[in-house]
């Protein structure tokens, strides 16, 4: 929690301990802050932790600048309760615009995610990498990192290939209407049939992967016009979830450059470096039983070389590097960890994710089997319009329509982002919709309730003296904010502020059960308005962070 109660509480128990860690947590209940920093001493000092924390909490209490803060000895446990200058001073922060956001830095940060193959339309499986990833990005922008979002193009691949085969091969006509990664994905599904039933295509496909490494000018245009026509089409879905990347970086412009020739050539020196048919890397010393190749036996690259070259340049740009991956990329993902650290490059932090599912099942683009995101987003539409219209039928169709636009983004992001990464997840689609529950419609609710409040009560006077049980626990609430942002950065858990958003809403419609706030009278209704004024920003702030529309009516 980035605040200044969490800077002089820190500041001070260093001071008094001199630990490198003050070792404070969330304090639950019962506080706002709590230390567990007496287990640390217990040895040293060969004293109990319960007879620690309360020399340090007489210690604590001497202090001037804590002063206002409630320090207790709860066992061997030290709670810090913030007292009602603090609510005062969040209230004050979190009306204004941009609540939240942390100081500006200077260390430049790259994000990778999506970068799925473009041989066919995005599908469910593969919206949670690019959610996970916008979610972080705008995590990262509200904590005051310079960012670059990249998407990194595999147009060299054997699939890439495979699609280049198809639409010389076969009959490749787009049908009316057809968008176009759903036109590349007919081709390379009808060209994979054709593999099955005839083996001697494989050495076509293997001969245009050579043309495309050697630079072949008629084959990399080939390769290049199917590709951008798949990304087109990509960026179509990506635009529907709210998913935004800064720069495109296309795998086969480390092979023409140069940089992947380099990378290799910098390896083979390596001691772990071998050339047998092919070029690899052992790398049993580092645990791993697989041999990381880098070059086939017919002279080519794999993306495995390519990816390392396209890392050292990630790391001769930015600071630090982060990228999104499935889980199936596990193996290869601490390969490439490695042998960076190896090479004395900077080391990617990998976020690994499994996979989210519908209920009918997994999927598979080379066999034809995938439920892709366009027709999620369309099904989730419906649904969500159908739910709008039971709700608000008195509203004109459009407006229905737009607000339907709004909740199914907001359950789709909600839903996949709710989840910690390393979970696999199910797509729900009744519970994703379900306004009266933990989910994203949930939360939109909650702020278009504060909206509601607000234009129904006209002007007030902003009032930041609260006393009551219910409107200190919500001021409470809101101070999480900022701390929030921090620690999605820090760990890389966006779930964590999907999580925060939810409580958020759940302490509002708490205190909005228990709590007059539009029947009160003077400064009793001023304060309960500039509360609402204050959680109603916190949503926005928490909603737009996620990629969700903070709507006003519902």
């Amino acid at each position: 929690m980035p605040d200044i109660n969490y800077t002089l509480i820190k500041t001070a128990i260093l001071e008094i301990t001199g630990l490198p860690d003050a070792l404070l947590v969330e304090g639950g209940e019962h506080a706002d802050l709590a230390s567990t920093v007496a287990f640390s001493l217990a040895k040293a000092k060969k004293q109990a932790p319960v007879t620690i924390a309360q020399e340090l909490v007489a210690e604590l209490r001497k202090r001037p600048e804590l002063a206002g803060i409630t320090i207790e000895a709860k066992g061997p446990y030290i709670n810090f309760i913030f007292g009602k200058a603090y609510v005062s001073e969040v209230l004050k922060a979190a009306v204004k615009p941009g609540y939240g956001n942390l100081p500006k830095k200077t260390t430049r940060v790259v994000l990778e995610h999506t970068s799925a193959n473009p041989n066919g339309p995005l599908h469910v499986g593969h919206i949670r990498n690019s959610i996970i990833g916008d979610t972080l990005a705008r995590a990262f922008r509200k904590a005051g990192y310079p960012l670059e979002v990249q998407y990194y193009v595999n147009d060299m691949g054997r699939q890439i290939a495979i699609v280049a085969w198809g639409f010389d091969n076969l009959d490749n006509k787009q049908l009316d209407g057809e968008k176009e990664d759903a036109h590349i994905a007919r081709i390379y599904i009808a060209a994979n049939q054709e593999i099955q039933k005839d083996e001697s295509i494989t050495q076509q496909v293997n001969i245009l992967m050579q043309l495309v490494e050697n630079g072949d000018p008629a084959t990399v245009k080939k390769f290049r016009k199917e590709v951008s026509r798949c990304l087109d089409g990509f960026k179509v879905t990506m635009k529907d979830l709210n998913v935004t990347h800064d720069r495109f970086v296309w795998e086969s412009d480390f092979v023409r450059n140069g940089n992947t020739e380099r990378i290799i050539n910098k390896l083979k020196r390596m001691p772990q470096a071998h050339e047998d048919e092919t070029l690899y890397l052992d790398l049993a010393e580092f645990g791993f039983e697989n041999k990381y190749v880098l070059r086939r036996s017919d002279g080519t690259s794999v993306y495995a070389a390519r990816d390392l070259a396209f890392h050292a340049w990630k790391g001769a740009n930015f600071d630090r590097i982060i990228d999104v991956l499935g889980a199936d990329h596990k193996l290869i993902g601490a390969q490439l960890q490695c042998t960076m650290k190896i090479l004395g490059e900077k080391v990617p932090e990998i976020v690994h994710f499994e996979f989210v599912s519908l209920p009918e099942g997994s999927m598979s683009t080379r066999a034809g089997k995938f439920v892709s995101a366009d027709d999620l987003i369309t099904e989730i539409r419906k649904r969500a319009f159908d739910e709008v219209t039971t709700r608000r039928p008195e509203l004109p169709e459009d407006e229905r329509r737009k607000i339907a636009a709004s909740v199914g983004l907001a359950a789709i992001r909600y839903d996949i982002v709710k989840v910690s990464p390393e979970k696999s997840t199910v797509f729900d689609w009744k519970e994703a919709l379900d306004f009266e529950r933990q989910s994203g419609p949930y939360i939109q609710y909650a702020n278009a309730r504060a909206c509601s409040i607000l234009e129904k009560a006209g002007p007030f006077n902003e009032c930041f003296d609260l006393e009551t049980e219910q409107e200190i626990a919500l001021a409470k609430e809101i101070a999480r904010f900022p701390g929030i942002i921090e620690k999605v950065v820090t760990e890389l858990r966006p779930n964590i502020l999907a999580i925060y958003a939810r409580e958020l809403a759940d302490t509002f419609n708490t205190f909005y059960h228990y709590e007059q706030v539009l029947k009160s009278e003077g400064s009793i209704r001023d304060r309960r308005l500039t509360l609402v004024k204050a959680v109603q920003n916190t949503l926005q702030e928490s909603l737009q962070t996620l990629g969700i529309d903070a709507i006003q009516s519902m």
